[in-house]
């Protein structure tokens, strides 16, 4: 098996199978399933290049974490485990449904009160694709903003027009976080939803941050990303080492996440920028993201920056794998290399910040001594030739450097003002 040949992508609705659950996997090819019950994600699966016939247990160990946290007790998963192997789809279905219909939602709204917002920049053919997936929404957003940070052309304004319930607004000073920043003081409704141009979100995405936020103590909300395609190794180094995808279990953080974590906080864990949503009063209280971070600036980390300032201030943030979108991986080295470079820029730059928050939580440590320990493990584990995983471990260190360098130069920066 050779890293970098293309993975069959394979989106499996198990209600729809029937006796057949999957389709079976061609010999010598790989794969990556994904499996759902009734649009609710329960986890995925890669297959190597093995030829397996029937794929037998491998779905059930990755299904029955995801049912358990969904309050499956033992006799029920006892009961899916042996309607699979003897292929009764009727038994199968009947205990999914048991166990999964609380969680299916019914009754959905035509529309619900969020504000999207998306911030693009010269990418008008992706954005396309994005706002195509949003038309679809079985339950609609009430609002749709479009922030073209910065252009160089009309081409996003052109694209945008096309959409007559979509509104365009230009911000000329460039700076991802400042175009948040922009989209959340232009949101005219309680809720202001993220997203990214190179995202598809599923089609009750909307409802399902709506439905997120009928829990009055939560602030904050992300959600499930899943690559939409793993064809080039670029793709599958990013979703294997870097991916999005935080799990398909609910996770709520608090301000313990800050308070008694044993190392450093992983806020970096909570979710992803292209699927969050947040309370607008709630940014409105930590003062919006920080706009020395993000592409433009530092080079990443204001989403999981502005998360750390939020559970610093006793605020929520839910983790709901329902709300689910589709991510488009970089597909060529290069454009890996730079983006790994501007993660780890903004990376650094962002746990100086907050550091400079709060020296009691051990970001200084993490940054001078725990990361240069890791990259040099790394570097030694590739050792002479540089494959797959380690082949872009130079971006990352020169990243991690620029970031620090960053940070000293802008550390007295004033935030900007509309």
């Amino acid at each position: 098996m050779l890293n970098g040949s293309p993975y069959i992508t394979q989106y499996v609705q198990l209600e729809e199978k029937g006796s057949s659950f999957v389709p079976i996997p061609e010999p010598g090819k790989r794969y990556y399933y994904v499996f759902w019950w009734h649009k609710i994600p329960l986890g995925h699966l890669y297959m190597e290049e093995v030829g397996i016939a029937d794929l037998g247990m491998e779905i059930l160990d990755v299904i029955i974490p995801t049912l358990t946290h969904y309050k499956a007790d033992k006799q029920q998963i006892d009961h899916i485990a042996q309607a699979y192997s003897t292929k009764d789809f009727l038994e199968f279905s009947k205990v999914m449904d048991e166990i999964l219909s609380p969680y299916r939602s019914l009754n959905i709204p035509d529309e619900v009160d969020v504000s999207v917002v998306i911030c693009t920049r010269n990418r008008s053919e992706s954005l396309k694709k994005c706002l195509d997936s949003l038309s679809k929404q079985i339950c609609k957003p009430r609002e749709i903003i479009v922030v073209d940070n910065a252009p160089s052309d009309d081409s996003t304004k052109s694209a945008v027009a096309l959409y007559p319930s979509v509104s365009y607004h230009k911000e000329p000073r460039p700076g991802l976080d400042i175009a948040r920043n922009t989209g959340a003081r232009l949101a005219s409704f309680p809720i202001v939803a993220y997203t990214d141009d190179d995202v598809s979100v599923d089609r009750l995405w909307a409802f399902r941050i709506w439905e997120t936020f009928l829990q009055e103590d939560i602030d904050a909300m992300t959600g499930l990303v899943i690559a939409s395609s793993l064809e080039t190794e670029s793709q599958q180094l990013f979703e294997k080492h870097w991916g999005f995808n935080k799990g398909y279990r609910d996770i709520h953080f608090t301000g313990d996440f800050i308070l008694k974590a044993p190392g450093a906080p992983k806020v970096w864990d909570i979710g992803a920028g292209a699927n969050m949503a947040f309370r607008k009063k709630a940014i409105e209280q930590v003062n919006y993201f920080d706009d020395r971070l993000d592409v433009g600036a530092a080079g990443c980390s204001g989403d999981s920056e502005i998360w750390f300032r939020m559970l610093a201030n006793n605020m929520a943030i839910h983790y709901n794998p329902r709300a689910y979108v589709f991510h488009e991986h970089r597909k060529e080295m290069a454009q890996l290399h730079k983006q790994l470079f501007g993660y780890m820029r903004g990376h650094s730059a962002s746990v100086l910040i907050q550091h400079a928050q709060n020296k009691a939580v051990g970001y200084k440590k993490y940054l001078y001594f725990k990361l240069p320990n890791y990259y040099l493990s790394l570097l030694l584990s590739g050792f002479p030739n540089y494959g797959f995983r380690y082949q872009t471990l130079w971006s990352e260190i020169k990243g991690l450097i620029s970031g620090i360098r960053f940070y000293h130069n802008h550390k007295h920066k004033p935030p900007s003002t509309p």
